[in-house]
């Protein structure tokens, strides 16, 4: 009997999972280690869709761009080792197409003792203008001194760059050594 009530409870998730994903329009879910091949199966199945889908050129490469930024921002800069759920390059990302844009929404676990100098580095990224970004970008790409690890901060600059929007995040405490960083991304359609 009890094994029944588990599985009813994992039924009953499964299909309260299927409606958020439907009533929010998310085409794709995955959690999971992020690796250039998946990466690759992500692009070529979000190309596939917006071909059905007759989307504009100019937005399919907008979304592909900014879908393999936010991946390596994961697969890159995921903190490993933290605690018993982190696994190197491991995280949560979601596309959503909605009426007049796409969201790309990514999460991946972060030490906490990195959370205000992230905090930071998007707060400054979020308050420049066009041409403040691609000075920022350029200066990045000589100097690199946003991050400590490889890629220096250029993705987030990037995405910013190419969507036009500010790039929102969030940080939720996971625990006292970890935080769950949470970034969604807006093209507009």
């Amino acid at each position: 009997m009890a094994n029944n009530s588990l599985n009813d409870l994992f039924i009953n998730a499964v299909l309260d999972f299927h409606n958020v994903m439907r009533s929010n329009d998310i085409s794709l879910v995955y959690e999971g280690e992020i690796t250039h091949s998946i990466t690759k199966a992500f692009t070529s199945l979000t190309e596939k869709k917006m071909e059905e889908e007759e989307e504009e050129g100019k937005i399919q490469k907008k979304v592909f761009h900014v879908m393999v930024e936010c991946l390596q921002n994961i697969s890159k800069h995921a903190d490993n080792n933290i605690n018993s759920y982190s696994k190197d390059g491991r995280g949560i990302f979601m596309v959503h197409k909605g009426d007049e844009e796409y969201k790309i929404t990514t999460g991946n676990l972060i030490a906490k003792e990195k959370v205000d100098d992230l905090k930071e580095s998007l707060d400054l990224i979020n308050s420049m203008n066009k041409d403040e970004l691609k000075a920022l970008y350029k200066k990045q790409i000589k100097e690199g001194y946003l991050s400590e690890k490889k890629g220096a901060g250029l993705g987030f600059i990037d995405i910013a760059r190419k969507t036009g929007n500010n790039l929102v995040y969030t940080f939720k405490d996971v625990d006292n050594e970890t935080s769950f960083f949470i970034l969604t991304s807006t093209i507009k359609r």
